[in-house]
């Protein structure tokens, strides 16, 4: 089998499906590829006895307009977005000596919390917007939060948040590359509570629009979201199930090959566009040399364990939040715990509940060598105690396990977008995308598949 096609996007999870949506709507002739014999990526949701979950990401939060617009032009009777219950949705608890604390939603709220020490509460919050700018650019979030705001809240605000985004180590993350919004509030404005306050009046200064910053599912689950996209993106431009993908340098563009039900398959190619894991691009891109390859796989992916529980009738202490996560301080054996079924509907069957459970991550990579018996114990042992059950019984336990979970943004990350610049400006056609530059998160992956269409329609 021989295509031709101006554009091909050698990945088809969020991040491949948005560009193409894009790149389709302006007209560009483009074609998506993936081993998987489905589109998504790790998106993908299972309906199961009354019981709707995720694999992969859960919920998304719609924090730039991009997106917003993107699911506007999606929706239709099948592929309908669907908010969280906002009071519930901005309830959340971190794990404080055994118990669930409810994180605080204002200043005053700081004050009175018992997850911070005395000492942060009256020197190191009240006093951030006066402490000056950090002049190390490599400095990591941890030192970074313990120079602005003292150590009670990194342990029990800035750790949680961390090992619910990145599953990571705020000692190893560098604000510049994992964070660079907040990285830049004290670099362009000297504080995160001044700079946010000023940002935030300056861009209604301007008129501009922002985001709604609320969180987001989909009627019937996540994988409504891209099915949505591809159905507008078109059948016909998916190439799926293509086993063994390479790409090489041809006479004009670019030459993709691979095997499908035992075919070998060529595509001619004028543009590549990688959408991919940074761990797939040794196999993918033989034609870069081994020193840019080392430097442009150099993303460390932490693995995660995720685990559906499924109540017919819930017994345990009231689902009242978005779910409670489980600072590194604490010593637990899991991350934290979604409540999916207190802000999504139809997720656990009537005066039931469904829970989501996270393990492993950065400092717990050991996890990942447990059995499933072991991990169920584990999670029996953990979720009974945080969500004082007296009787820990689940009518649905789903585990799964993701090698590749979530790209981390270290020091490597310096010379890995150095090298992704130099190797477009030496490749000319070839664009590299994904969740190994860009950032992680849906918003991030809707906005750089968005970006990388610009590129090419206003080239």
């Amino acid at each position: 089998m021989d295509k031709k096609v101006d554009i091909v996007i050698v990945g088809a999870g969020l991040t491949g499906l948005t560009t193409g949506y894009y790149l389709n709507k302006a007209g560009k002739q483009v074609l998506i590829v993936d081993k998987l014999d489905r589109w998504g990526g790790v998106i993908q949701t299972h309906k199961e006895n009354g019981f709707l979950y995720e694999n992969g990401p859960n919920t998304g939060v719609l924090s730039d307009v991009i997106m917003e617009d993107l699911f506007e032009e999606i929706q239709d009777e099948e592929c309908q977005i669907e908010l969280a219950d906002t009071k519930k949705a901005n309830k959340r608890y971190v794990v404080k000596n055994g118990k669930f604390v409810a994180l605080p939603t204002g200043p005053f709220g700081g004050l009175i919390t018992p997850l911070f020490s005395w000492r942060d509460k009256f020197l190191g919050i009240p006093l951030e917007p006066f402490r000056p700018r950090g002049k190390n650019p490599e400095e990591t979030l941890a030192e970074l939060v313990k120079r602005r705001m003292g150590k009670s809240m990194l342990d029990y605000a800035i750790d949680p948040f961390i090992l619910g985004v990145y599953a990571g180590d705020p000692n190893q993350l560098i604000p510049k590359y994992a964070l660079p919004k907040l990285y830049n509030l004290e670099q362009e404005y000297g504080s995160f509570i001044g700079g946010a306050v000023k940002k935030m009046i300056a861009t209604k200064r301007k008129g501009e629009r922002s985001p709604s910053r609320k969180i987001f599912s989909f009627k019937g689950g996540l994988q409504k979201m891209t099915d949505g996209i591809a159905k507008k993106i078109g059948d016909e431009n998916f190439l799926l199930g293509l086993e063994n993908i390479t790409v090489n340098k041809a006479d004009c563009g670019y030459s993709l090959t691979g095997v499908k039900a035992g075919e070998k398959v060529t595509v001619e190619a004028n543009k590549v566009i990688t959408a991919c894991g940074g761990y797939a691009l040794k196999s993918l891109l033989p034609f870069v040399n081994e020193t840019d390859m080392t430097n442009l796989s150099n993303a460390h992916y932490t693995k995660v364990i995720e685990v559906q529980l499924g109540f017919n009738k819930w017994n345990g202490r009231e689902l009242d939040g978005f779910g409670g996560l489980c600072p590194f301080v604490e010593n637990r054996d899991i991350l934290g715990i979604l409540f999916m079924s207190a802000t999504q509907t139809e997720r656990a069957p009537e005066g039931g509940a469904l829970l989501t459970v996270f393990m492993g991550g950065m400092r717990r990579q050991d996890l990942m060598e447990k059995s499933d018996k072991e991990v169920k114990e584990i999670v029996a042992r953990e979720v009974s105690e945080l969500m004082e059950m007296p009787d820990f019984k689940p009518d649905m336990i789903k585990i799964h396990r993701y090698e590749h979970a979530i790209p981390q943004y270290g020091l490597e990350s310096k010379i890995r977008f150095e090298t992704i610049e130099k190797l477009e400006q030496e490749y000319e056609g070839l664009i590299l995308g994904g969740n190994f530059c860009g950032g992680i998160g849906m918003s991030k992956r809707v906005v750089q598949g968005y970006e990388i269409a610009e590129k090419i329609i206003y080239s």
